[in-house]
């Protein structure tokens, strides 16, 4: 059932139901004893429309009718608000690369309030780059269309590959510059100003309960902690001990399953602090993330990161880890007892290490994970791909392409054998003798492990095919969007947006979305790495 904009319910239970700042005025400063703060989004010059999610209007109740109106651009950009709207920015804290930040809180985003749908479903519509609130510190408020455009796309992108994301339902213009310093070198320039709606059930951070542990503030956290159980755990029970406990061992499993999600598609997030993280194991803030291209597992996306390597790919389950600590801590004052919570965290470690070795096996083509022998065959393969520059993505869709039931691989030259796989590398006529030999040898103990299970090729192809990602968001083509929207021209992205729809699927007039990063973006800035500019 959808409707117009008019027509959309809001109840606003996190405004309506948590402690707010007394304060009124907008000012930068220090919050105390509240979960937000009001904040009104600023008035633009000329909002334009660039683009929209289908679906997320969908989720929300709200009719494309309505996404094409001149209210919707207006609404969604910050210009106007709907009756029932109470707008705020959220106040919490967090480690920023293992550090305690202190106090952060939305520096940029501004809720409009949270819609139900017919279905009784909650979705929070919020404003990310609507201007300053009072937690925006030194800065403005705003974001450029360079980084509207990747969070827009990527965050529908990671929902059509099936990993749990926050969603985005609009990117707007604004009509206004903001200056920006992107890799903080001095030479800020003038960007065109962007406005992202981002819509989840909620945006809770484990930054909100540390910040009122950090102030000693039991109470507000004890009523931070009881609201989000009632409102998105509710299948737990009411509030007590032994439901923070089984609420926190949710946590540290939907957690465990959205890292595995990522390492699955080869995503690095690249900013994993504690205030990015979601209370609901949503993939949050999406700022200098990147896909695997070549497989290195020390690749971060991130200058900022670029000496520490902190937020790599590989260690992206060890960070969750760490951050789950970080709100073990903080809930600790309602527990009073550290082993129950050390539990939780050991069962974050086994969730990951049998979802990861699982979803690791599905991705072989294989219908179940056979314990130390696969695991060896796994790691194998993982070492093999370091060997020489090979694309992640790619290689894993062509794996699915040789049919382990032809008999005549048995006496197939090492060549011979891995010519369907010479696509996902990126230099194939520099492959050395060495790494051809390792390669076929590895290729010929997989094939002896899929003859195990006697599938055949159709259907071990078709499930390859529908874990392994035949499209995803490189930075380069994220950087083609923005460099034509920047001249008005929003049709890569609106490209994209229908490419990423279906990203499993053989869609083949978009092949050259397929390929392998082109050479010219491999240093280009914006094609490789990002910082946290915006």
């Amino acid at each position: 059932m959808t409707t117009n904009l008019d027509g959309l319910q809001f109840d606003n239970r996190f405004f309506n139901e948590l402690p707010a700042d007394p304060e009124p005025e907008n000012f930068r400063r220090q919050v105390e004893a509240a979960c937000y703060s009001t904040a009104k989004p600023t008035a633009t010059r000329s909002p334009q429309l660039v683009a929209y999610s289908k679906e997320v209007a969908a989720l929300i109740g709200l009719d494309e009718k309505s996404c094409q109106s001149e209210q919707f651009t207006k609404l969604f950009s910050g210009n106007t608000l709907l009756d029932g709207m109470q707008t705020y920015a959220q106040c919490y804290g967090g480690h920023q690369f293992g550090n305690w930040a202190g106090q952060l809180g939305d520096g940029r985003a501004i809720n409009l309030g949270e819609v139900v749908n017919s279905q009784g479903e909650h979705w929070t519509l919020q404003l990310k780059g609507a201007g300053p609130t009072p937690y925006s510190r030194s800065a403005d408020g705003l974001a450029v269309l360079r980084s509207s455009v990747r969070e827009f796309l990527c965050s529908e992108a990671m929902f059509h590959l099936g990993v749990p994301t926050t969603r985005a339902l609009s990117l707007t213009l604004t009509g206004d510059q903001v200056v920006r310093d992107m890799f903080y070198d001095g030479r800020a320039k003038q960007e065109p100003g962007a406005v992202v709606c981002r819509v989840a059930p909620s945006f809770t951070r484990f930054g909100n309960f540390q910040l009122p542990a950090s102030r000693g503030d039991t109470a507000l956290l004890k009523q931070l902690v009881d609201f989000t159980i009632r409102s998105d755990f509710p299948h737990l029970g009411e509030p007590n001990k032994s439901c923070y406990l089984a609420w926190f061992k949710e946590v540290c499993q939907k957690t465990a399953e959205m890292i595995i999600h990522w390492q699955r598609v080869g995503f690095v997030h690249g900013v994993m602090n504690t205030d990015n993280m979601s209370i609901l194991g949503l993939t949050i803030d999406y700022g200098p993330y990147g896909w695997l291209e070549d497989y290195d597992p020390d690749w971060t996306p991130n200058t900022t990161d670029a000496g520490g390597r902190r937020y790599r790919f590989s260690h992206q389950p060890q960070i969750a880890q760490w951050n789950l600590v970080q709100l073990a801590n903080a809930i600790y004052p309602l527990i009073d007892e550290a082993e129950p919570l050390q539990a939780s965290l050991a069962f974050y470690v086994d969730c990951f290490d049998r979802g990861w070795y699982e979803m690791m096996a599905s991705k072989l083509g294989l219908t179940a994970y056979q314990g130390e022998s696969d695991k060896q065959l796994i790691s194998e393969l993982l070492e093999l791909l370091k060997l020489t520059e090979t694309d992640m993505t790619i290689f894993f869709r062509k794996l699915a392409d040789i049919d382990c039931l032809d008999p005549s691989l048995a006496q197939a030259s090492g060549k011979q054998l891995i010519a369907p796989l010479l696509e996902a590398y990126y230099q194939p006529d520099a492959l050395t003798d060495s790494i051809i030999e390792s390669t076929a040898a590895w290729l010929h103990r997989y094939i002896d492990r899929v003859r195990v299970e006697k599938a055949d090729y159709p259907a071990r192809r078709k499930l390859m095919n529908s874990v392994n990602p035949k499209y995803v968001l490189r930075n380069y083509m994220a950087q083609l969007a923005i460099d034509k929207a920047e001249q008005e021209d929003f049709s890569v992205v609106t490209e994209l947006l229908e490419l990423l729809r279906h990203p499993y699927d053989d869609q083949p007039e978009q092949e050259q979305w397929a390929a392998k990063r082109p050479d010219w973006a491999r240093d280009r800035a914006g094609c490789s790495m990002l910082s946290c500019s915006s």
